[in-house]
């Protein structure tokens, strides 16, 4: 935690603010001095609910504030806020940066060039689950890495994210993203990406289930199966994320996947070669508590307090790039079945 945390201001006051941004900051004591919105009622109606004495009227107002800035506005708005903020600043990026690569590296450029202390809020890393398993990874509990897997399937409530609907990409680049960057920081950085993505005729959204191979040298597998439709009851719902190496195996269940937003408590099991499960004590969830850590560490980043920003745009641009690469593989034909007329 920052020795001297800075007063936040928020741009962008949808769900995700309310559900975790909020919640998370006051549970680290950090102080949100104000909010802006284009919808000025609906960020006056979250500041009077969280106590949060100042709304501006505008991002120029706003970034006028001697404040950390945390923009939790749709991708396609970053840029101008960007420009907005004083040379410098430090802020902070709600996922993903950007719908493409090229708009990642937009908004790259534009924080090189205002020199600004930026990092992307990819927080499934900072989640209480992933930061023991990333300890038990370090400490060597594993042995090899040989299999990293997630699976879902369960139902999400789509409809809590309208503003999806217009999005060509939404599957890879606004979900699964948080697995490509969480295994990027366990396994580091892929050769390659082998992916298909589908809708479900269900779903007005371009793309709502997706399987994904990330290409790592032998002899680590890394497989993503997820399906966003599985409207069948609870019983064989699953999300889960599983990672087993040579001398030992881990798993996660992601509990806020399973009825969100409420959710289930997440879950983190270990296991040493001919030894039990034994499940491992968390202090908190993905929701709020996962949201603390890169806020945290921007802000300690900013003081001179850690020599090393995790999710600076730098790095999170080589997640999109992994992204990037799934739907251009989305775009490729699959290798023809041989066929009687043609065996080669």
């Amino acid at each position: 935690m920052p020795t001297a945390p800075r007063p936040i201001v928020i741009i962008g006051t949808g769900g995700i603010v309310r559900d975790a941004h909020l919640p998370a900051y006051r549970k680290a004591g950090f102080t949100v001095a104000g909010l802006c919105d284009l919808d000025h009622g609906r960020a006056t109606a979250l500041a009077d609910e969280w106590a949060i004495p100042a709304v501006y009227a505008s991002v120029q107002d706003a970034a006028a504030q001697d404040a950390v800035f945390d923009i939790a506005a749709p991708p396609g708005a970053h840029p101008d806020i960007l420009r907005a903020l004083p040379t410098g600043a430090s802020v902070l990026l709600q996922k993903p940066m950007g719908l493409d690569l090229r708009q990642a590296t937009a908004i790259r450029a534009v924080c090189r060039e205002r020199r600004l202390n930026a990092a992307v809020n990819f927080q499934l890393r900072f989640s209480p689950m992933m930061l023991a398993l990333a300890d038990a990874i370090a400490r060597g509990l594993l042995g090899e890495l040989v299999e990293i897997e997630v699976h879902l399937n369960l139902l999400t409530p789509w409809h809590l994210f309208p503003h999806l609907r217009a999005d060509p990409r939404v599957e890879m680049v606004s979900h699964s993203i948080h697995y490509i960057d969480t295994i990027r920081a366990l396994a580091g950085e892929p050769k390659g990406v082998f992916a298909r993505s589908y809708g479900h005729p269900a779903s007005a959204l371009a793309d709502t289930r997706t399987t994904l191979i990330l290409d790592y040298p032998q002899p680590l597998r890394v497989a993503l199966s997820i399906n966003h439709h599985h409207d069948w009851g609870r019983r064989f719902q699953d999300a889960s994320f599983r990672v087993e190496g040579t001398d030992g195996a881990a798993t996660v269940k992601l509990g806020l996947l399973l009825d969100y937003p409420t959710g289930e408590p997440d879950e983190l099991w270990l296991t040493r070669r001919r030894g039990e499960w034994e499940q491992v004590p968390l202090p908190g969830g993905w929701f709020p508590d996962a949201f603390i850590g890169p806020m945290a560490s921007l802000q300690r980043f900013a003081a001179g307090e850690d020599e090393r920003l995790p999710t600076r745009v730098e790095d999170a641009w080589r997640t999109m790039a992994v992204v990037e690469a799934a739907y251009r593989s989305n775009d490729q034909p699959a290798t023809p079945v041989p066929s009687e007329q043609d065996p080669r």
